[in-house]
């Protein structure tokens, strides 16, 4: 008897040992018990360096945000309610912990001690600490980071990256709230349309059976895209440039250069020039007046004449070389 006595004394010390090199299993049941109640979980120094130990058999993901009002931060306001959605979702699909991962928020007013010792100059970001030990364990132990700079801020695209850097195992999808203020608004809305064109239905046919207001819309629709409308908005041009001595350049010389302004003044040119064609061949020929029909075909001639002539001196200011030009300008 003394003898086991004896054998089981010196085997004290290397159970103690044992005991201090192997990852404390209660450490993730005691965390992910708080996990299922409450998710992500709020840390403070104490609770982010006993989660974050260097023997872990599980991940864990914690948000480094800066929360307070003197701080400013509007990332980490716009970001708190995707990774509350994630981490709760992630909790929801994954009650039993197969996967073995836990989310945390780590806050600068409560862990002011952690941020200096991983001197931390701007958030948010998140780190990714996967497990040391175990099945798919990292022994190196380095943890992975989310920065929001380069990266997206939705909840799916922090889903993919965790889902991709831990141990294969159970990945429960993000499960969105149903929105039912939008879906009373959106349903308010429509039905409201349908009452307007319901009662108003006789009074909406005739206007959009108008010949005359589809032209005037496709008319129109033409001017701004042939005068470089579209142009405008992707190259962001802009409105006029100085000319270096002190005047307003309305015109910029070259093919692949414009003006804001040079586009309005060419829509205005062909929209004259288009309106001018339409008058002499649709309302000159109905008026009886024989001498007043005479008078507004040289009247719409004369507008023609000039606007072309017009807009043929502003393709040579685009064009220095082009050797055609009508009078008077």
């Amino acid at each position: 008897m003394k003898f086991l006595q004896a054998f089981t004394w010196s085997l004290l010390p290397l159970a103690a040992l044992a005991a201090k090199k192997s990852p404390k299993v209660e450490t993730f049941e005691k965390f992910h018990q708080k996990a299922l109640s409450s998710s992500p979980l709020k840390l403070g120094d104490r609770e982010y360096d006993e989660l974050t130990g260097p023997l872990r058999n599980y991940s864990v993901a914690v948000l480094f945000t800066a929360m307070e009002p003197q701080f400013g931060c509007q990332p980490c306001r716009e970001f708190k309610p995707e990774w509350e959605l994630l981490s709760t979702s992630w909790m929801k699909g994954d009650k039993s912990g197969e996967s073995r991962m836990l989310f945390g928020t780590l806050d600068f007013a409560d862990g002011k001690a952690n941020f200096q010792k991983l001197q931390v100059a701007s958030v948010p970001f998140i780190l990714l600490l996967q497990p040391t030990v175990g099945p798919g364990a990292k022994p190196n132990g380095q943890p992975l980071k989310y920065e929001f700079g380069v990266n997206p801020s939705e909840a799916d695209a922090v889903h993919g990256w965790v889902s991709r850097h831990i141990p294969p195992g159970p990945r429960p999808p993000i499960v969105r709230p149903v929105n039912y203020a939008r879906i009373v608004a959106v349903s308010t809305i429509v039905l409201g349309l349908l009452s307007v064109l319901r009662v108003a239905w006789h009074l909406i046919v005739p206007v959009i059976q108008n010949r005359n207001l589809w032209a005037a819309i496709s008319l129109i629709s033409i001017l701004m895209f042939t005068s470089g409308h579209m142009f405008n908005h992707i190259r962001r041009v802009p409105y006029v440039v100085g000319d270096g001595k002190g005047g307003v350049s309305y015109f910029a010389g070259g093919f692949s250069n414009q003006f804001g302004l040079e586009t309005q003044i060419v829509a205005a040119m062909y929209g004259v020039l288009s309106f001018a064609t339409i008058s002499l061949a649709l309302k000159v020929p109905r008026i009886a007046d024989p001498q007043k029909q005479q008078i507004s075909v040289w009247v719409w001639s004369a507008i023609m004449l000039g606007m072309y002539s017009f807009l043929l001196s502003t393709f040579r200011v685009k064009n220095g070389g082009y050797p055609f030009w009508l009078p008077p300008f």
